[in-house]
């Protein structure tokens, strides 16, 4: 939503709207000229909005609850209503378009295409789902807005949002169980990514992870396949090493092999984001040298693991994830780097369908931890469903030392507790304790 806000504030157009909770981000974006609110009231709607129903557009997001005053009330009203992925339709048709899709890996995949084009030269705009480190934004921009322009666009399985896009290159990096408040089951979201498989321009390119390429574009013909993997195939990563969890690796399947290319960021899964982007690069005019020295100097997106502070005493690490498999990821990710010191996890549960969904998954993901600190469940856009809370995840950790906080009581528990690594973990208002969590180590292990 934010992105596509920068979007039309370029574009010259009189940006306002609402969000839940007051961020760093929203203050960026206030800073940039547009007018947030917090508080769900009709009186906060902007007076140039109630004057000029014809000449404005109303963007929402799915995650906005069915309840929600100003919504309604422009609903009941009559103004021009479209999902955030119906405008992020309407943008891209115009132009050459890379979609991002999976249920993990597209956040940080797409800001690596979005990185290696912009670092090239090429004319491009990209729509991401995090802040890029690089460029302290969601929307990444480079060139004049013109026929020749790329765009880069995240594909949100979400409420089947990404069958709005209609791409030349698609990446599909994952098609795990997710979204099941909406899909029903698995085979479901299958259905639906099958769906966005034959959205693809016929002739256009499709980079699909080796696990769901059979599954989901086994029986396309009409497009050029490309199928990565981590570590085999037809483009993979070769000769992997390990530097402090940072990693070395050659560039497979690429015609010449492209060698010892030193990933800016950490982290296994990252190498496999590392293969698609390169591919998609490739598939743009981009020459093996250009891809090289770009993902070289990619510094990863805000909140996927990202390194909050560190010290020879103590490490603070920040992370999105909020699906059992994500979460295993990065903490094996973790561990991998700092396999002799403790693992303190902060784990913020987000929305009671995907808790009740995935409960033992979380419960043994969750237990890599050394010790674990679980919140409340972020309900996001959800009621609460009797029965469901995060204590039903408590019982199946067996993390020698877990417990159980909200928000209230969460920087005293933690305060009693000394940590070695430290990860707060989580996709809802959980990084709000980022900065406090920060001060609490500077202040117990400043040099």
């Amino acid at each position: 939503m934010s992105a596509l806000a920068r979007w039309f504030i370029k574009k010259g157009v009189m940006v306002s709207g609402y969000d839940r909770t007051a961020t760093s981000l929203t203050k960026q974006l206030e800073d940039e000229g547009m007018v947030v609110h917090y508080d769900d009231s009709i009186k906060n709607i902007p007076a140039e909005v109630l004057r000029d129903k014809e000449n404005t557009l109303v963007v929402f997001t799915p995650a906005i609850p069915k309840d929600h005053k100003e919504y309604n009330y422009l609903l009941q009203e009559g103004y021009t209503i479209l999902k955030r992925s119906e405008i992020l339709g309407l943008i891209t048709k115009n132009y050459k378009t890379i979609a991002v899709a999976g249920t993990h890996g597209k956040t940080t995949t797409s800001s690596m295409v979005a990185h290696i084009l912009k670092s090239a030269g090429k004319n491009m705009v990209a729509f991401l789902g995090g802040i890029t480190t690089n460029y302290e934004s969601n929307l990444v921009m480079h060139g004049e807005v013109g026929k020749d322009t790329i765009v880069v666009a995240e594909a949100d399985e979400f409420d089947r949002s990404f069958l709005k896009l209609f791409p030349e290159i698609a990446i599909i990096t994952s098609a795990d169980p997710d979204h099941l408040d909406i899909y029903g089951n698995h085979e479901s979201m299958i259905t639906s990514f099958k769906d966005f498989v034959r959205q693809i321009n016929t002739g256009g390119t499709l980079i699909i992870q080796e696990s769901i390429a059979e599954k989901l574009a086994g029986d396309i013909t009409s497009l050029t396949k490309n199928i990565y993997s981590m570590s085999r195939g037809q483009f993979f990563a070769g000769n992997i090493t390990a530097h402090s969890g940072f990693f070395e690796f050659d560039l497979m399947g690429f015609g010449p092999k492209v060698e010892r290319i030193r990933l800016g960021v950490p982290g296994f899964h990252n190498v496999e984001n590392a293969v698609a982007a390169a591919i998609a690069a490739q598939a743009c005019g981009l020459q093996v040298a250009e891809i090289k020295t770009a993902l070289e100097t990619f510094h990863g997106v805000k909140r996927r693991f990202e390194f909050v502070y560190r010290n020879d005493k103590v490490i603070f690490i920040d992370d999105y994830a909020h699906h059992p498999t994500e979460i295993d990821a990065f903490l094996r990710s973790v561990k991998s780097m700092y396999p002799r010191k403790k693992l303190t996890v902060v784990f913020q549960p987000h929305l009671f369908t995907r808790t009740r969904d995935f409960a033992e998954g979380f419960s043994k993901s969750l237990s890599l931890a050394d010790e674990l600190f679980l919140m409340d469940i972020y309900p996001a856009r959800e009621l609460p469903i009797a029965g469901v809370d995060s204590d039903m995840l408590m019982a199946g950790i067996t993390s020698p030392v877990k417990v159980r906080c909200g928000k209230t009581d969460l920087m005293d528990k933690l305060a009693q507790h000394e940590v070695e690594i430290i990860a707060t973990v989580g996709a809802g208002d959980i990084d709000t304790f980022v900065q406090p969590i920060k001060a609490m180590l500077e202040k117990r292990y400043e040099n």
